[in-house]
């Protein structure tokens, strides 16, 4: 598993870059604070990968608040044949600091 770091990412993204996110927290944290992707709890598509929109073959950021779950989520992809998966290190909680 990849991993990248929240300055990196925020810069991704303030320069306009078209990233694959998925992000797995729960809904309520997805409505109240993202920056996009797809949301799917990680307790949710661990029984359904059908769910996830992404091709195994693409590029993806897994994303949660701390970092935690968004890595549990990145094993059991690749697990299941995703091939280029990534974890934002320290979450969106990381990215939020970069921002300010």
């Amino acid at each position: 598993m990849f991993q990248i770091d929240a300055k990196h990412l925020y810069e991704l993204l303030t320069n306009g870059a078209v990233l694959q996110i998925l992000d797995v927290r729960e809904p309520i944290e997805f409505h109240s604070f993202n920056i996009g992707g797809q949301n799917i709890p990680v307790n949710k598509f661990r029984n359904n990968l059908d769910a996830v929109k992404y091709n195994k073959n693409d590029e993806i950021i897994v994303i949660c608040s701390a970092g935690i779950r968004s890595e549990a989520a990145c094993e059991i992809l690749e697990a299941n044949g995703f091939k280029n998966v990534t974890n934002l290190k320290g979450g969106l909680i990381a990215l939020q600091r970069t921002k300010n």
